[in-house]
C-alpha cells in the first residue's frame, strides 16, 4: 500500500520561497552611485551676453570633452543637474537630475545645455541664495552618492543677500563639497574670496579661468578633478 505524503502548508512554501529570494538578490552586485554633482551658472548682470554664450558652451564643450566621458564611464556615470543663478530669488534649473552613464546622454545633456535660453541678465550676486539653493536641490538627487559635490561658476563678489558664510550656517552642507571656478576679469578680483569663502568641505578647491574664452578649458579640468576625485587634473 503507497504511503500517502505529508502536504506542505502553503504557508512554508511562501516563507521559503521568501528565503530563497532574498538570498538570492543579497548575491547581485548592486551599482554604487560615485557622485552627484550641481553646476551653476552665474547670469547676473555682470556676465553680458557674449560672456554667457562663452559660458555655456564652454561648459558643454568640457561635458563632451573625450578626457571628460572617459572620466564620467570609468567610474560608472555620475548623476548631474545644473542650474542658473543671479538675484536672490533667481535660479532655474535648466538640466534636472540625470544620470550620465554613455556618451549618447552626456551628448544630450551638453546640448540642453548650449542651447538653454538665460532666464535673467540684469539682477545682482547673490551668491549666498545661489548656495542654499544648490544645498536644498542636491538633496532631491535620485541616489545617494559617495560624493556629494556643488560646482559653482562665477566673476564677482556676493553683493546682495546673505554671503556664503550665512548659508554654510542655515542650510545642510553635511557630506556635501562646495568648489569654485572663477572667471577673472572683473575688479575687484574674486578669486580670494572663493578661495577663503566659497570653498567648502572636504577636498575642496578653487580652479581658475582666465577670461571667459578660458571658460571650457578651465571647467574641463575641473570636471576631471572633481568626477576623478584626483588630486591633479588633466592638462
Amino acid at each position: 500500500m503507497r504511503r500517502m505524503r505529508k502536504a506542505v502548508p502553503l504557508r512554508g512554501l511562501f516563507l521559503g520561497g521568501l528565503s530563497l529570494c532574498g538570498m538570492f538578490l543579497v548575491s547581485l552586485p548592486v551599482q554604487a552611485c560615485s557622485l552627484a554633482l550641481v553646476l551653476a551658472q552665474d547670469v547676473s548682470s555682470s556676465v553680458d551676453a557674449a560672456e554667457h554664450k562663452f559660458q555655456s558652451r564652454g561648459l558643454a564643450a568640457a561635458l563632451m570633452d573625450p578626457d571628460v566621458i572617459a572620466a564620467i564611464l570609468t567610474g560608472g556615470g555620475v548623476w548631474i543637474s545644473t542650474f542658473e543663478w543671479s538675484g536672490r530669488t533667481n535660479q532655474i534649473v535648466h538640466v534636472d537630475w540625470t544620470y550620465l552613464d554613455s556618451p549618447e546622454v552626456i551628448g544630450r545633456v551638453a546640448k540642453t545645455i548650449a542651447s538653454a535660453p538665460r532666464g535673467h541678465a540684469d539682477y545682482p550676486t547673490s551668491l549666498g541664495y545661489a548656495l542654499g539653493f544648490a544645498a536644498v536641490h542636491m538633496r532631491k538627487v535620485p541616489q545617494r552618492c559617495a560624493r556629494q559635490v556643488v560646482d559653482v561658476a562665477g566673476d564677482g563678489l556676493n553683493n546682495e543677500g546673505f554671503p556664503p558664510e550665512a548659508a554654510y550656517r542655515a542650510f545642510d552642507f553635511r557630506d556635501i563639497t562646495v568648489n569654485g571656478l572663477v572667471i577673472k576679469g572683473s575688479d575687484p578680483d574674486p578669486e580670494e574670496f572663493y578661495r577663503t569663502e566659497v570653498a567648502k568641505g572636504p577636498g575642496s578647491f578653487v580652479e581658475v579661468a582666465y577670461g571667459y574664452q578660458d571658460y571650457a578649458k578651465a571647467m574641463k579640468r575641473k570636471l576631471i578633478r572633481e568626477i576623478s576625485g584626483a588630486s591633479l587634473a588633466m592638462r
